[in-house]
């Protein structure tokens, strides 16, 4: 790990500041992509800096503002959760797991009891792609780490990519599972900034990785993530997040989806859908969605509905197989979303 500053924060605008200022003063090393960097759990930070993947000058600290910025408020109006709620936190909520169950389900299959005792919702989100050729330094041909080397990955192994929303530059997956379920609510994050507070709605968060792999978000330099807000809706209750892996703890996602769906009369009025473990970023599947609507819930309706939600993959030589698995993931967690009893 490379030497680097480290600053504590006692408010969201002090933590802006010193993040910006680091990025100033780092403005003479273009070489590195992050010159300045957020601390909250550390889950994904301290391990890339320690494979020397990220290289920050800077570190703040934002855990003193977890009494501000940690806080779950649930009411009629909807739920509202602070970027420091630790991960484990909003899993075991009581409110959450009743009227919004995606939620605490993406996170109940997200790493381990120890990692999500220390992962914050914030850092979540952010949390960087799990492909080897990014997180080994040895693979001089990473984009998304050393842009305009190349992919490695496009003829390399592949099986664990991405066949949606990717590039001719990057094929990296997107790894987390709480992000899908923010996107199946229609969550907004709220974001400080150097202009002030913002919402917007997390679909517009991340970046597909097009000609810049590297940049992941639409973050500006210094922006932090301060909370999410999620309104209270008729397909909030009949949700679900469905997670397909290798193994069944401890691993990230071949193929997951989160799916809310509001259904009257066994006809489905409104759904929502986003996938995972098959996308370069949260990935929300709206061809599938307007293939449901007005529709009821049977093979011929899910399968066209699945069809849809791939129908513009991209495979590589190892993971052909994620779009089938992916359609099945899709069609199950439907079938088990309409079935639930609220």
């Amino acid at each position: 790990m490379r030497p680097f500053a480290l600053t504590r924060a006692d408010s969201a605008s002090a933590a802006v500041q010193a993040q910006v200022a680091a990025a100033q003063s780092a403005a003479t090393a273009p070489s590195v992509l992050w010159p300045s960097q957020y601390l909250a759990g550390g889950t994904t930070l301290i391990d890339l800096m320690k494979l020397d993947v990220m290289q920050p000058a800077a570190v703040t600290n934002i855990n003193p503002l977890e009494q501000s910025l940690g806080a779950i408020d649930a009411g009629v109006d909807g739920l509202k959760l602070g970027a420091l709620v630790r991960m484990s936190a909003a899993a075991d909520h009581p409110d959450i797991k009743t009227n919004y169950p995606v939620i605490a389900q993406s996170l109940q299959l997200a790493a381990s009891q120890q990692i999500r005792n220390m992962a914050s919702l914030g850092g979540n989100v952010l949390q960087r792609t799990r492909c080897n050729y990014f997180r080994d330094t040895s693979y001089v041909n990473c984009n998304k780490r050393n842009p305009g080397s190349g992919c490695a990955a496009m003829d390399g192994i592949n099986r664990m990519h991405a066949v949606l929303g990717t590039s001719d530059q990057c094929i990296a997956t997107y790894p987390g599972d709480f992000a899908q379920a923010l996107m199946a609510l229609d969550a907004q994050v709220e974001i400080t900034g150097t202009a002030g507070t913002r919402r917007i709605p997390f679909a517009q968060l991340h970046r597909a990785p097009g000609n810049s792999p590297h940049v992941d978000t639409t973050l500006g330099r210094g922006d932090l993530i301060t909370a999410f807000t999620i309104p209270a809706t008729p397909f909030a209750k009949r949700s679900l997040y469905l997670k397909v892996r290798d193994r069944a703890s401890y691993e990230f996602a071949l193929s997951s989806a989160a799916v809310a769906l509001d259904i009257d009369n066994g006809m489905v009025r409104d759904v929502r859908i986003a996938l995972g473990g098959v996308a370069a970023l949260p990935w929300r599947a709206r061809e599938a969605e307007e293939q449901l609507k007005g529709k009821q819930i049977n093979d011929a309706t899910l399968a066209a509905a699945a069809a849809a939600a791939f129908a513009k993959a991209r495979p590589r030589e190892h993971n052909l197989f994620k779009i089938e698995l992916g359609k099945r993931t899709l069609e199950r967690a439907l079938r088990q979303a309409a079935a639930m009893e609220i």
